[in-house]
């Protein structure tokens, strides 16, 4: 909740505009002029036929009045049709067009928000729940369309009809025309105080939906846990007030607009009743035949449909503007930084910690205090130690997923904030113990990213160096079979064999295995650690596990206790010494003889 909130305050912060906003969102419209100017010569030609309806009108009534029927028996009906027919013209250009600008805007705006979501540090993914990043690019976004398509297009073609209707008006009166204008800035203040409403409103309504997005997202992940622990009357709850939450927003959003529509057309209903009050006085009107009168009064009363729809629209306007600022904030956040400049080409894997201390993000205490260790090229370290003692976080540095606080950390005696971001992992392999796969084929999740061109020969040999390829061939599809999302149609062992051969094909200079053989059983362990042990020859290995037999052989053994080395030398040495790691080993041993 706390996280949340804390989420929400920073949104709140916001000290742009809406209508530097509104711009900027407009920005994403250059890239589709051309069907922005067919859209607008669209609206204008529906905009112009509403005063061209008035006027004919006009000519109807005074044809009738002066007796002229016969002569414009044609020319009248003709000109309906003509009338309407470019008025249809007018909706399907405007709409059509608009609606290609729009969907390219939020095309680019997804995939601008998607590309800078994968180049975000990993800090920036444990602050903020995965809910409420989806909702960014699913939610926000939409709310993005309807700033662009139906507000411009009302805007549009309603205010250019206004602006036809009225100059017909001052064609007309001019001094009839003033005076139904004099209600506009009251118009304009009930709007002024609706567009700040909505969008507070608007940004409630955000932070709600990430909220259901969060819950259920959450449901969703961890549905065994769910189902086993009883937890489902409190998840239930739990997504009711988010729903909630959500709809006591949107109410209040649509109360808002709803009082806002009938003010907005009593106001132009006064100014109508006033507007005939004064045009059936003689001073005012004597100059104006009967279709003069008919066609003033038919065009005022024309004007009431745009100004309800421009008012209307505006609730619209507003979530796109807030749902925009939500946007921006995201692609404003500077991105992982990359200064390197060196890179990291053929490297030998020499590894040297030097007084590192590191914490995290908001973190109370320090996660790794003065770490000294060297791991010469070639070699293999092996981490050992409770669970929270800080041994992935000494991995997890490595790839530079966080930066330093203090101290170095160098690989074949260069910084690794010097080289750059992308070549420095290219040289490293990871294998998680939380195995992380893709929904998609076999084959896809072995040879993925820059491993992607890499040819059947070469996925089936990292496959059966991982002890993968035997379950392989048993499946039907064989290496394209589908996974499922992070691999839920297989076993936690084939997964995980699944990602050894994933790191196995990619065959960096520098291994990282945080409990690699985890998930396995004790056969297919065994088999696995051989696969290991030769991917290990000449390659700098930095391995994490929990069973102490499976790094006996490890040049390098320190135990980790707190952020700090508390041991560290090989497998002999330190049970010579009688120390932490010989007590974990005999406590291990114990447990396997029991």
């Amino acid at each position: 909740m706390q996280k949340e909130q804390a989420i929400e305050v920073k949104e709140q912060t916001v000290t742009t505009t809406g209508f530097s906003t509104y711009l900027r969102l407009l920005g994403y419209v250059r890239a589709s002029w051309v069907y922005m100017m067919l859209s607008v010569i669209g609206f204008i030609l529906y905009a112009g036929m509403e005063p061209a309806l008035a006027a004919l009108l006009k000519h109807i009534v005074d044809t009738v009045s002066e007796g002229k029927v016969l002569e414009n028996r044609l020319v009248i009906p003709l000109a309906i049709l003509a009338i309407f027919i470019a008025r249809g013209i007018g909706t399907f250009l405007g709409g059509y067009f608009m609606a290609q600008v729009a969907n390219k805007v939020v095309f680019d705006l997804r995939t601008s928000m998607f590309n800078k979501m994968v180049k975000m540090s990993s800090s920036y993914y444990h602050s903020i729940p995965t809910g409420r990043l989806l909702a960014k690019l699913t939610y926000d976004t939409e709310q993005v369309i309807g700033a662009v398509t139906q507000a411009i297009r009302v805007v549009l073609r309603e205010g250019f009809t206004v602006v036809g209707l009225l100059g017909y008006m001052i064609y007309m009166n001019w001094k009839l025309t003033l005076l139904f204008l004099l209600v506009v800035p009251l118009i304009g203040l009930i709007v002024s105080y609706a567009s700040k409403r909505f969008r507070r409103l608007s940004k409630r309504i955000q932070n709600a939906m990430g909220g259901v997005t969060d819950v259920a997202s959450e449901a969703i992940k961890g549905h065994e846990v769910v189902k086993i622990f009883g937890g489902s009357e409190y998840e239930v709850e739990r997504f009711r007030q988010a729903a909630q939450e959500n709809r006591r927003s949107q109410l209040k959003m649509e109360k808002t607009r709803s009082l806002n529509i009938p003010i907005v057309q009593f106001i132009l209903a006064f100014a109508m009743a006033t507007l005939i009050w004064f045009a059936l006085s003689p001073d005012l009107s004597q100059h104006m035949t009967p279709g003069d009168f008919i066609a003033f009064l038919t065009a005022a009363g024309m004007l009431g449909k745009p100004i309800r729809q421009l008012t209307d629209v505006n609730s619209v306007l507003q979530k796109g503007i807030a749902a925009s600022q939500s946007i921006f904030e995201f692609l404003d956040m500077s991105v992982e930084p990359d200064d390197g400049k060196i890179l990291a080409q053929s490297l030998k894997g020499d590894i040297e910690w030097k007084d590192m201390s590191f914490s995290y993000p908001n973190a109370d205490k320090q996660a790794l205090k003065k770490i000294t260790l060297s791991l010469p090229a070639g070699k293999t370290l092996a981490l050992v130690g409770r669970s929270g003692s800080g041994k992935s976080t000494m991995a997890n540095l490595i790839p530079r997923f966080y930066n330093l606080d203090e101290g170095e950390l160098n690989i074949d005696g260069v910084s690794i904030s010097d080289y750059q971001l992308d070549s420095l992992r290219t040289s490293i392999a990871l294998v998680n113990q939380q195995v992380v796969l893709f929904n998609g084929t076999i084959r896809e999740n072995i040879a993925y990213g820059h491993l992607r061109d890499a040819s059947d020969e070469q996925v089936i040999e990292a496959a059966k160096a991982a002890n993968a390829w035997g379950f392989i061939q048993e499946l039907d599809q064989g290496l394209e079979t589908m996974v499922g999302e992070n691999g839920v149609l297989l076993s936690g062992g084939q997964r995980q064999r699944i990602a050894i051969a994933r790191a196995i094909l990619k065959n960096a200079p520098i291994l990282i295995l945080d409990e690699a053989t985890s998930a396995l059983d004790t056969e297919s362990e065994r088999a696995i650690q051989m696969a290991l042990d030769g991917l290990m020859e000449n390659r700098t290995t930095i391995a994490i596990a929990h069973r102490l037999s499976t790094i006996e052989n490890a040049d390098i053994i320190a135990v980790v206790d707190h952020g700090e080395i508390i041991e560290q030398g090989s497998h002999t040495e330190l049970l010579a010494m009688n120390g932490a790691y010989a007590q974990l080993h005999n406590q291990q041993f114990s447990e396997t003889a029991d």
